[in-house]
């Protein structure tokens, strides 16, 4: 990767960590490391959640260089949940995650609303 997409990449995970932390009301910060062995994901503060953030052109280069990526990631962090952020030049940001992760959430969510 040259000098030029790391520096876009880290501006990326430094927007998204701020993003986070005022949508969530929690700290999000960024981690460091990337590409190492036991890599756990991008962004860190939220314990179940493993977070990998993409800043590409193409979604669907995004796509297939991120989910397994986060895949790996999640297994590292022993996280429940998996989302792949992509900032994108026309769409902003988009949060990505499998349909068996979704089906998850939604299940967890709505047995939250009925008790």
């Amino acid at each position: 990767m040259t000098n030029r997409n790391k520096q876009k990449g880290d501006r990326a995970e430094r927007e998204l960590a701020k993003l986070l932390t005022v949508a969530l009301g929690i700290p999000i910060r960024r981690m460091l490391g990337a590409g190492r062995i036991d890599d756990v994901g991008d962004l860190d503060g939220i314990d179940d959640t493993a977070i990998q953030v993409k800043h590409l052109n193409s979604i669907a280069t995004a796509i297939n260089a991120g989910v397994p990526q986060l895949a790996r990631q999640q297994v590292n962090k022993r996280a429940v949940r998996g989302v792949l952020f992509i900032k994108h030049r026309r769409h902003g940001w988009i949060a990505v995650t499998t349909l068996d992760q979704w089906a998850a959430d939604e299940i967890e969510r709505r047995e939250t609303l009925t008790t």
